[in-house]
């Protein structure tokens, strides 16, 4: 639905229009929305829904903070507030020109983006339905959460230097060529009818393909499979907690907005239903692992496994989050916590290390949502849900990976063993988390266990 973006704000007034004639004939009369006063109202609702999915940055640096062990905190917070930075750099220097730039069907060509409207501006051409600048807004925290996905899956082991490179690169490239194709009005949008409303395939299953190129190549931490493995504690559940709560809250900025419009009735219509069934996807998702933890814990509950079913319940609503009842929401939500669920086993048992599940919750709860869409929507087939997740997976999976392994065999990616052993926080940082103005001068602070 985001492929067509361009033509929502200028529907957006003439929506208004052709809604306040219909109310005149049908119901009580209403005041029509001018076309400055629609320009206004979907700007406020790019900006709105940007700002709340930039609080998503937060609740994915806390769950990640949480569930890492605590010699690793700092290092990190630094990665989660370094890599939404670094993916506004290089959006803005070329990532929304290649996404939108629109000269193929397959990417635009990198270029500095710059607004099509000033304040200085005598007049500001209306024609567009919103500010350029609140567009570029929304779409630029959506890359910085596909890197913040990565960085989940890869913690604990992986160096911090050569994870901005790669972040780099998948906020330049990979994530805009392959949203292009979609979301800027490309082959798949226009050839096979590929839906994805908000980003199931095209943010969150992108950030789970590049995550499970980087694990693979990176290899599990030191200790965690094999006949010596030990149990390796989060460093507060309780953090993890507060993180998924952040994201629950961030998703509405990120599934609502999405509808791209609120310059009419009917589109503060949509915006609410999409409301209600991304909170109800979550609630079926946490009920779901809740129950399924018991069953699997022989009686005995597990946060992890409830955090993780909230997530995945976002996750698989967020392809098609307007068109099912809150019912079908509620439905969709929990078999994504099913699938994260035993997701997470299938990488224990294949030995594939992801700290946090990043990626049963983004990448295997992001297929499943993005192919239940024709179940709600019958203007999506599964033909093309399935052309459009396979070609984004293999695309993404082969590019990350290239880059993963020439990042490996030139600069190197994982830390060595001495350094796993003492943390990031001391090996990259050179301090821990919490007590950097505390340890007495001179000393190096105890690294915690």
């Amino acid at each position: 639905m985001r492929g067509k973006k361009l033509k929502y704000g200028a529907m957006a007034a003439i929506g208004c229009a052709a809604l306040g004639a219909s109310l005149a004939i049908t119901g009580p009369a209403a005041a029509e929305v001018s076309e400055e006063t629609a320009f206004v109202f979907n700007t406020l609702l790019f900006l709105i829904g940007g700002f709340l999915v930039m609080l998503m940055a937060a609740g994915f640096a806390m769950l990640e903070v949480g569930f890492v062990r605590t010699k690793h905190a700092a290092a990190i917070c630094l990665k989660n507030i370094a890599l939404y930075a670094i993916a506004g750099v290089m959006f803005y220097l070329a990532g929304y020109q290649v996404m939108y730039g629109g000269e193929t069907a397959y990417f635009g060509f990198p270029a500095i983006w710059s607004p099509s409207e000033l304040t200085g501006d005598a007049e500001i051409d209306l024609s567009t339905g919103y500010a350029s600048a609140s567009d570029w807004f929304f779409q630029m925290v959506f890359v910085a959460t596909t890197a913040s996905i990565v960085s989940g899956a890869v913690a604990e082991r992986v160096k911090i230097g050569p994870f901005f490179l790669f972040v780099v690169v998948l906020t330049a490239a990979i994530y805009p060529i392959q949203g292009s194709w979609e979301w800027g009005g490309g082959w798949l949008d226009a050839q096979f009818g590929f839906s994805d409303f908000a980003g199931s395939t095209l943010v969150h299953s992108t950030g789970g393909w590049a995550a499970l190129a980087g694990a693979i190549l990176l290899g599990a931490r030191s200790g965690r499979f094999g006949p010596n493995a030990s149990p390796m504690q989060p460093s507060s559940l309780p953090l993890a907690t507060l993180g998924t709560f952040l994201l629950w809250f961030g998703w509405f900025g990120f599934n609502g907005a999405s509808q791209l419009a609120l310059g009419s009735a009917a589109d503060a219509v949509a915006i609410s239903q999409v409301f209600a069934n991304t909170n109800m996807a979550a609630a079926g998702g946490v009920v779901t692992a809740y129950v399924l933890s018991l069953i699997l814990g022989r009686g005995k509950a597990n946060l992890a496994y409830c955090l993780n079913g909230a997530l995945a319940g976002l996750v698989s609503i967020t392809a098609e989050p307007l068109t099912p009842t809150i019912m079908d929401a509620i439905l969709i939500g929990a078999v994504g916590a099913v699938i994260a669920t035993f997701g997470a086993k299938l990488l224990e048992l294949i030995r594939i290390d992801d700290v946090v599940g990043a990626i049963p919750v983004h990448l295997f709860a992001g297929i499943w949502g993005t192919m239940a869409v024709p179940l709600t929507n019958s203007d999506a087939s599964f033909y093309g849900q399935a052309v459009g997740v396979g070609a984004i997976g293999a695309f993404v999976f082969t590019a990350s990976f290239v880059v993963w392994l020439i990042l490996k065999i030139t600069v190197g990616i994982r830390l060595s063993p001495d350094e796993e052993i003492v943390g990031g926080d001391l090996s990259e940082l050179g301090h821990a988390a919490g007590s950097i103005f505390s340890a007495p001068e001179g000393k190096d602070s105890v690294p915690a266990q």
